[in-house]
């Protein structure tokens, strides 16, 4: 928060500065944070410009903004947009809540990313994937350009779009959704949508070859008979269990890995 009379305003510039830095923003991952650093990086030039002649309150935007984020990269720039919105209205406030910039990245960067992952990654991809792989197969060149085009165009306009609109939407659009109760609404709608998502996930079949010799049958078939996906819910049910326990992620993932290379192995997988 900036005591300084002379208004800090984001521009147009500042702004296309945000887009170009959204590009790179999920090329650094990590297991604790995931991709708070490439949002760290893209906000950089804004909280210089608003917190630069305050080495406390600059230390104190980069802490917030190095806290867990990930959301889905393609649609990034409208929360970039919305935050960099509160952080302007911070640096020229006294007595704005820097709490409510964490609360608003919390709340929105998972369901925000349920509707990007649906629109990029299982609509926009697949029909990319679908064109440049049938040219591909025909000995066409134009076949991965295609793709590289199909899928890219969107997402460019999208990042290019969106960082304008979630700036002007800026903190008016969350004061007044939140008068009218509408929040409320739209984090359970989003949330709803995001489990959705994580359901669908979860009923993709598991390969299990297993059979019963005597009947010479399947034996996911007979399970899938009775109650359809019931292996995947019971894995999945594990692996939340297992989260629950405070098991470390890294070793959830590396048991998974070696589960299934052993039941390939032996033909249970």
């Amino acid at each position: 928060m900036s005591s300084n009379t002379i208004e800090k305003k984001v521009t147009k510039a500042d702004l296309r500065q945000i887009f170009w830095r959204s590009i790179p923003y999920n090329a650094s991952f990590n297991y604790e944070r995931q991709l708070n650093m490439g949002w760290a990086y893209t906000l950089v030039p804004i909280l210089k410009k608003f917190y630069g002649d305050d080495k406390e309150e600059l230390s104190n935007a980069l802490t917030r903004h190095l806290e867990y984020n990930n959301i889905t990269p393609f649609i990034s720039t409208f929360l970039f947009g919305l935050v960099v919105a509160m952080e302007e209205k911070n640096a020229n406030s006294e007595d704005f809540d820097t709490k409510s910039i964490s609360s608003t990245k919390a709340g929105l960067m998972g369901s925000l990313s349920a509707i990007g992952d649906s629109i990029f990654f299982g609509t926009i991809r697949v029909i990319a994937a679908s064109v440049g792989c049938s040219l591909a197969l025909q000995g066409n060149a134009l076949g991965p350009i295609l793709y590289l085009l199909i899928f890219n165009i969107p997402n460019l306009i999208a990042r290019w779009v969106l960082v304008s609109k979630g700036y002007s939407l800026g903190v008016e659009f969350l004061s007044n959704v939140e008068k009218s109760g509408a929040m409320d609404r739209l984090f359970l709608g989003t949330s709803i949508l995001g489990l959705m998502v994580i359901g669908g996930m979860v009923g993709l079949n598991i390969a299990v070859p297993l059979k019963v010799t005597f009947f010479e049958t399947n034996l996911i078939d007979v399970i899938n008979g009775i109650i359809p996906n019931l292996l995947n819910l019971l894995f999945f049910g594990f692996i939340y269990w297992l989260v629950k326990k405070n098991i470390n992620v890294v070793w959830i993932m590396l048991g998974i890995i070696v589960l299934g290379v052993l039941g390939s192995l032996v033909g249970v997988l």
